[in-house]
């Protein structure tokens, strides 16, 4: 993508830019005003079939949990743009995750609560858990548990939703008197337990140096926090949770990046299952 392409966008949708663009592995960002009413907006431009499915669902979820989208075509969107000043990642860090967890939960079952028919174009869970089984099979261990949990979850699926796929600390932005709100979705379909897992790693997995996830007290007053607010059974929770990890660290592996965080996590969720000796698989 060229510096062209969001010119081409910022034309079409009467806006200017508003700071620097951001460039990731998937995706042109660049801060916009509309020129229409001045209001703040995310410009975001992208090919990444996941991402534009992700976009799909943005504009579905008609801003119930998620930023508001004004506008949206083809490979480009624009969001509402977070202007608050707060952060979950930093609120974790700052013995404030009971608050931090409360809120990712509230923002997940507005995601989950549509009425709609999920969108038929997202990408199925058993589909998204495939580099696991890849990994499984080359590493065993621990990886291999998580492939044997995944199988039985996605075996026997419950409460089947649209997902935001990549429900995070980083993902969930202070949008000041809009609240709370979701960006940057993957797209999914699948059983809702599988957004709340992704919150047992984090802030820890965006950044190793945090000691948040994987302090046994705080995974213990998660575990309490989400299964209360979700109506999950604690047990089905604790397996999304392994599965999660296990799945993360199949991509990890992928690019040679370090495990150390969905490890750690997953041993506290294996231990915890071990209460549950009739459904703990045998590795």
């Amino acid at each position: 993508m060229h510096n062209d392409e969001s010119k081409r966008w910022l034309e079409r949708w009467r806006l200017v830019p508003d700071g620097p663009l951001l460039i990731t592995h998937t995706s042109h960002l660049l801060p916009v005003i509309r020129v229409t009413n001045g209001s703040k907006a995310m410009l975001k431009i992208t090919y990444d079939e996941s991402e534009q499915l992700g976009n799909a669902l943005m504009v579905w979820w008609e801003a119930n949990g998620a930023a508001r989208v004004f506008a949206h075509e083809n490979e480009a969107i624009l969001l509402e743009r977070a202007t608050g000043p707060a952060s979950l990642s930093l609120m974790s860090r700052t013995g404030q995750d009971d608050a931090a967890c409360h809120i990712l939960c509230r923002v997940a079952n507005k995601l989950h609560a549509s009425p709609k028919y999920p969108l038929s174009a997202l990408t199925p869970l058993r589909q998204w858990f495939s580099p696991l089984d890849v990994a499984a099979q080359r590493y065993g261990g621990i990886l291999a548990y998580s492939a044997k949990v995944a199988e039985e979850l996605l075996s026997t699926p419950l409460d089947l939703v649209s997902l935001h796929g990549d429900l995070h600390h980083g993902n969930v932005l202070d949008f000041a008197e809009s609240g709370w709100l979701a960006i940057d979705p993957k797209g999914l379909s699948g059983e809702r337990g599988f957004d709340f897992a992704n919150i047992f790693t984090n802030p820890d997995l965006g950044d190793p140096a945090y000691q948040v996830a994987r302090v046994l007290s705080i995974f213990k007053q998660r575990l309490e926090i989400i299964t209360a607010l979700s109506g999950i059974h604690r047990e089905r929770l604790l397996m999304w949770i392994i599965a999660w990890c296990g799945l993360s660290a199949a991509w990890s592996l992928e690019i040679n990046n370090c495990v150390s965080v969905q490890l750690d996590v997953a041993k506290l969720a294996i231990a915890e299952l071990s209460n549950y000796p009739k459904r703990l698989l045998k590795e």
